[in-house]
């Protein structure tokens, strides 16, 4: 079998503790085996996607008052800096994808010339 990346296999993680904490109906491994770290974390133990038992923690960070910005404002701050790199990161892939293409192409074109020469 081959192996799964660990950006999926985190993401798979990750998603499944969330869909367990924001989804009351759902019942899944987790209900059973979370337990207390420390005052700010839970763990558990999950087994992810390449069948390897993996040790995630849920943690709880309380940010400092602030004398700028209320909380609400913060949290709205910490959103949009979030949202706006992800807008950077596909921004930046397109233009990568635009390049390998242009890239193809004038090595193909290069190819094709040199073969009717």
């Amino acid at each position: 079998m081959a192996k799964i990346s660990k950006t999926i296999v985190d993401a798979d993680l990750r998603a499944r503790i969330f869909d367990w904490i924001f989804d009351e109906e759902k019942e899944i491994e987790i209900s059973n085996s979370i337990q207390k770290v420390n005052d700010r974390q839970f763990g558990v133990l999950l087994t992810d996607k390449n069948g390897v038992e993996r040790y995630c923690r849920v943690g709880v960070i309380v940010a400092e008052e602030r004398e700028d910005m209320t909380a609400r404002e913060l949290m709205q701050a910490e959103i949009n800096a979030y949202n706006e790199k992800q807008a950077n990161k596909a921004e930046k892939a397109k233009a990568k994808e635009e390049k390998i293409a242009r890239d193809k192409k004038a090595r193909e074109e290069k190819a094709k010339k040199e073969e009717e020469a």
